[in-house]
């Protein structure tokens, strides 16, 4: 049963965009073809929250340190442990006696001894799921994915580990600055059941080795899905769309969408 929201978003800036669902066309980028249709595209475009860098900034990397600047280059500085700007003394005007002096950093290079060319990026969000949810923070879905960085997944358990929510990249460009825009999701969050990775499931995959091994209602199944379908020789566009979007709308799960 639910108790309370699925996600909160507890912002911590005053800048930048606040988070928004996910979009079936991924912002538009998909052909209109494959918004149409595939249902399977689109659903897994629109699975979850974009969430931005609250300000515009660049960084750029030598391959030993890396540099930033919030101004379009006019004063660089050194990424270490950087904090957001008017961030500390906001924060230590309201957190508690112990707690003050403790606001999260902006940007750090906390895993640059292990990864060269890591940063991490703090989004100015901290974040609670409901009871036994996580989030998946992830690159954008089917969004184009910059040529310069490489963002690392991962799974935070946000329902008892409340966190500041953040993502570490690996700058792979040398050769030029990285420029990150506020007004462009930087991560796309996605709640999970904590149950979906657990890992005792995860070890109970099942294999069958050679078509002998498929059984009467596989063969049956493979009917519906692929024969029956393309029997006449003309593929109906949207097929597994319409079933899926029917299902949804019956709530039910009548293997239509096979």
């Amino acid at each position: 049963m639910a108790d309370g929201p699925l996600v909160t978003f507890y912002r911590m800036v005053p800048d930048g965009n606040l988070p928004i669902r996910a979009d079936r066309s991924a912002l538009g980028v998909l052909p209109t073809a494959a918004f149409q249709y595939c249902e399977a595209l689109t659903t897994a475009s629109a699975f979850g929250w974009y969430v931005c860098s609250p300000i515009d900034f660049h960084v750029q990397w030598d391959g030993t340190d890396l540099i930033w600047t919030r101004d379009s280059g006019a004063t660089w500085s050194p990424v270490t442990r950087v904090q957001y700007p008017g961030l500390p003394e906001a924060f230590d005007d309201k957190a508690p006696e112990d707690i003050k002096d403790y606001a999260p950093p902006f940007l750090s290079t906390v895993l640059s001894g292990l990864l060269p060319g890591a940063l991490q990026i703090w989004t100015g969000y901290l974040v609670r799921t409901r009871r036994d949810w996580s989030l998946l923070v992830r690159p954008p879905a089917n969004l184009p994915r910059s040529v310069g960085y490489e963002a690392y997944e991962g799974i935070m358990e946000t329902d008892r580990w409340f966190y500041p929510l953040f993502v570490n990249l690996r700058i792979t460009a040398t050769d030029r600055p990285i420029f990150f825009d506020s007004g462009k999701p930087l991560v796309q969050v996605q709640p999970l059941r904590r149950e979906t990775y657990n890992e005792a499931d995860l070890r109970t995959a099942a294999f069958r080795h050679g078509l002998d091994e498929f059984r009467d209602a596989d063969w049956a199944d493979y009917r519906k899905s692929v024969v029956e379908r393309t029997h006449s020789g003309m593929v109906r566009p949207g097929r597994y769309a319409s079933a899926v979007r029917k299902r949804a709308h019956h709530g039910n799960d009548d293997g239509a969408g096979k």
